[in-house]
């Protein structure tokens, strides 16, 4: 995809469109219609040709996060907001007192768009001081947009792991806002921390499981335990995943 600032993007693609239209989706178990602006439609449609060449190997993972992460850009947030129909999700939304609570995304039917696509969909919701929990990742990628809210998001590469243990180093520290996006893989960025600093916060995620044909892992770490051994190397313990939400689920201050 060209590299092109978001109202050129803009200015092209509703430039080619006469006006909204129409279309029959499935989302949270209810079928509804909705327009659907032709930016969206567009973004979608190249969103899984991204995601498709990932899963053929042929682009390298950490292009494929350059490239999402550009699309998230691209797209204005209000525009994504109705494309997915934020406000139906997040109706009703469950959020849980430790960590987080997700909900499945259905794209509208778009020509040019498979009805299954290679990618899972996903929004993340929780409240305030709730936490998506550190944790790193085998054969997999994903990319996050800030839909609502603001995280405190840490990241860290993998540098290489044993039984009970990741090596890791300190990569991004940041507030993520509404509009900021992050994406992890393999080879770069590979674990990652949000906690929630607003009342509620949700995230949109793009996931990639079972890359290079091999089946995906998660490890949840427990950092603040970790040791440093040189070289910018922080030794991480792994922990099992009801371990880690009692530690790091929810901030206690």
């Amino acid at each position: 995809m060209e590299t092109q600032n978001r109202r050129d993007f803009g200015k092209q693609m509703l430039g080619t469109a006469l006006n909204y239209f129409l279309l029959q989706s499935l989302f949270s178990s209810q079928a509804f219609a909705r327009p659907v602006a032709p930016i969206a439609n567009h973004w979608a449609k190249q969103l899984s040709e991204i995601c498709n060449d990932l899963k053929l190997e042929k682009i390298s993972p950490v292009l494929w996060q350059s490239q999402v992460e550009k699309l998230f850009n691209h797209i204005p947030l209000d525009e994504m907001l109705k494309f997915i129909d934020f406000e139906t999700l997040t109706r009703n939304f469950e959020y849980p007192d430790l960590g987080v609570n997700t909900k499945m995304i259905m794209f509208p039917k778009l020509d040019g768009l498979p009805e299954k696509t290679v990618f899972i969909k996903k929004i993340f919701g929780m409240k305030k001081d709730r936490a998506i929990i550190p944790h790193g990742h085998s054969n997999m990628s994903s990319a996050h947009l800030v839909l609502k809210g603001e995280f405190a998001l840490k990241h860290y590469d993998k540098v290489h792991e044993d039984d009970k243990n990741l090596f890791i180093k300190p990569t991004i520290e940041k507030t993520a806002k509404v509009g900021s996006s992050s994406s992890i893989s393999d080879e770069k960025n590979n674990i990652h921390w949000f906690i929630a600093n607003t009342e509620t916060a949700f995230t949109f995620d793009v996931i990639m499981l079972d890359l290079g044909g091999k089946e995906y892992d998660i490890h949840n770490i427990d950092i603040k335990a970790g040791e440093k051994t040189g070289n910018g190397l922080i030794r991480a313990p792994k922990m099992d995943v009801q371990t880690a939400l009692k530690k790091y689920g929810k901030q206690h201050h």
